[in-house]
């Protein structure tokens, strides 16, 4: 039998897979193929991007393969650098290449939009011969393998075990390396999924996986030294809704109690399989938990500290700072809490790091449509932020977006108010890019900073953009044509909202041309020019002697 697996990106609240990501889901299909007696040369796998460079050896694969999966589902859709997800379209298109098993999963079940603020559809496809995974995609797909099934209509939709992705996870690291970007692959990491709160927040499609089912610590180390083995040096612990609560003790009440020894385990353990890795960094942890046990979380952000790689960021659901929308809404902490969660990631974290970066930061997301949102609420949201950002305390990242609806959740028909204030959120998140964002950045990166390990990702006339291999990287563009995939230090120059100007670092000065000259700090047209004019300098000496600024030596190569 031959397979093809399709990866169209996904992005959920808990979940990351966009190049140069790699999400789970593509792993745990791959390993359960292998489990159902498939070799590895007999599973082919493709981004959606690849596709759409129309290569013919992948359409003929699509068309001999006799099982073909597509892996979707964008439930808090964002911007991305250099990838799309895939669209209805495409999906239909591929499966109509296929005269195989069709099986499309991952949280497109749920419901499907490419963009916040509108309705996820239900109503995906118009193909009847197409299968739509209704719970686990990789555990489907490993059933209907099995020999006494006669035909897909028999096969049952299942949540998949934690020992069975104990198994498929190790089974599955091979696929990397058919990915586009390998072996600069982010490796997303999953502890555990559902979540354990009593009452959920209003929008969240975390239910719909049950509740948290923690992987053992030694089925995650495992799947690492498997993933590292196959070369990955990249990996974020990711897939969880709070990494705070992992092997959480249940006490009895709203939040249950934080394990630190489970933490410091868990990392201690990569550390120990992957001793040469680049990054490992983190994503979610709800600020309800900080705020409930305060000195626990402290303990294991310091041994996050301790194990992790700079550049990290802990985002925190915080959704609103109005007290009557986070009422409404099931939210997970009131503005004051959040407040106090900043503070203690910040005591912590905000030291800089080897490669230019605090050690940690914490990430606000915001959510706008909820019910019981109001105008006010705009206003006390602009108000918290200004607050941090007053108080010295530093953010990596502010990101606001609008709530987009799934079926099962109460929002669902409940988002009017997403139209509602469309012009009042438009206006509003200027106002919080230019006197929020800005000035943050230029606390968190100031003006000659250096940044180490820049990927370069994208050419766009005179300008390079690049990223550091991380959770919510820092964009940075760099004023010239550079070679793709190449990693390069560069020195922050200017600011913008959300992303920075930078030159390598050091910069030849010999050979730079003066768009880079002119980004160096303190210089401008005029200087860069005169310096221009006086290349090539045979030293730092004769650079003095001509130049006469000495603060520039710290920045450039002779």
């Amino acid at each position: 039998m031959k397979a093809v697996i399709i990866d169209g990106y996904v992005d959920e609240p808990a979940c990351f897979g966009v190049p140069p990501y790699i999400s789970p889901y593509i792993r745990y299909i791959a390993g359960a193929l292998r489990e159902r007696g498939l070799q590895e040369t007999d599973i082919s796998f493709f981004t959606i991007d690849e596709l759409r460079k129309k290569m013919v050896h992948a359409a003929e694969l699509i068309k001999r393969a006799e099982i073909v999966i597509i892996v979707a589902g964008m439930t808090v859709p964002g911007k991305y650098l250099r990838s799309t997800p895939i669209n209805l379209a495409e999906i239909e298109s591929i499966f109509s290449a296929s005269s195989g098993l069709k099986i499309l999963g991952g949280p497109i079940r749920l419901g499907f939009s490419l963009e916040g603020g509108k309705k996820a559809e239900s109503n995906l496809i118009n193909s009847t011969d197409v299968t739509i995974c209704q719970k686990d995609i990789e555990a489907f797909v490993y059933d209907i393998l099995e020999e006494n099934i006669k035909n897909i209509e028999e096969c049952q939709h299942r949540f998949r075990s934690v020992d069975e992705i104990g198994r498929w996870a190790v089974k599955g690291t091979f696929i990397i390396k058919q990915h586009p970007d390998y072996p600069n692959v982010m490796c997303e990491l999953e502890t555990y999924r559902g979540c354990g709160r009593n009452q959920h927040c209003s929008f969240c499609t975390e239910p719909s996986y049950g509740s948290s089912d923690y992987r053992p610590i030694i089925d995650v180390v495992s799947e690492v030294t498997g993933l590292y083995e196959m070369g990955a040096s990249y990996f974020r612990i990711g897939r969880q809704p709070d990494i705070l609560s992992y092997h959480a003790r249940d006490k009895g009440g709203q939040i249950a109690e934080p394990d630190p020894q489970a933490i410091l385990s868990l990392y201690k353990g990569i550390r120990n399989v992957a001793p040469q890795l680049k990054v490992l960094h983190m994503d979610n942890a709800n600020p309800g938990t900080i705020s409930a046990y305060p000195e626990l979380c402290r303990e294991i952000f310091r041994t996050i500290v301790k194990y992790h790689t700079a550049g990290d960021v802990a985002a925190l659901g915080m959704e609103s700072a109005d007290p009557s929308v986070v009422k409404a809404n099931g939210l997970k902490a009131m503005p004051d809490e959040i407040f106090e969660a900043i503070k203690i990631i910040n005591e912590v974290g905000r030291i800089r790091g080897s490669n230019g970066m605090p050690e940690i930061l914490p990430g606000i997301n915001l959510v706008h449509g909820l019910m019981g949102e109001s105008k006010k609420t705009f206003d006390l949201n602009y108000d918290f932020l200004k607050n941090v950002l007053d108080s010295d305390l530093l953010l990596r990242r502010i990101n606001i977006r609008q709530v987009m609806a799934f079926p099962g959740t109460l929002m669902y028909g409940n988002d009017e108010l997403v139209r509602k204030h469309k012009q009042v959120f438009l206006k509003y998140k200027e106002k919080v890019r230019k006197d929020i964002d800005l000035p943050m950045l230029q606390k968190v990166v100031p003006a000659g900073t250096i940044l180490r390990d820049i990927m370069c990702e994208v050419n766009d006339g005179k300008m390079c953009f690049g990223r550091q291999m991380g959770s919510y990287p820092l964009l940075a563009g760099i004023p010239a044509n550079l070679p793709l995939g190449k990693f390069i230090d560069i020195t922050v120059t200017r600011h913008g909202h959300r992303s920075i100007t930078g030159i390598p670092y050091p910069l030849d000065i010999n050979t730079a041309p003066a768009s880079l000259i002119q980004e160096l700090p303190g210089i401008g047209k005029k200087q860069a020019a005169l310096i221009y004019s006086q290349i090539p300098f045979s030293d730092k000496d004769d650079f003095l002697k001509r130049i006469g600024n000495e603060e520039l030596l710290a920045y450039i190569k002779l």
